[in-house]
């Protein structure tokens, strides 16, 4: 099935929506994140999501919370 340049968009977007969300629900705001714009003007696969650059704090709360995840 091959999506329309709308329904990657779409699709991309939702994506980055619920990856927000879900950062969110533990206490992480990647303030980059977003659609890569660039990948998204192309007409294979789905467009990319940049997770963007973030501060040491972000990356540090971001490495604890997947440590904890992970039970280490």
């Amino acid at each position: 099935m091959v999506l329309s340049p709308h329904e990657r968009m779409r699709a991309a977007e939702e994506a980055v929506r619920q990856l927000k969300d879900a950062l969110g629900g533990v206490g992480v705001v990647l303030p980059s994140l977003d659609v890569e714009r660039v990948s998204a003007a192309g007409t294979y696969g789905l467009p990319l999501v940049d997770l963007g650059r973030c501060n040491i704090d972000t990356a540090l709360r971001l490495a604890a919370v997947l440590h904890e995840r992970a039970g280490l």
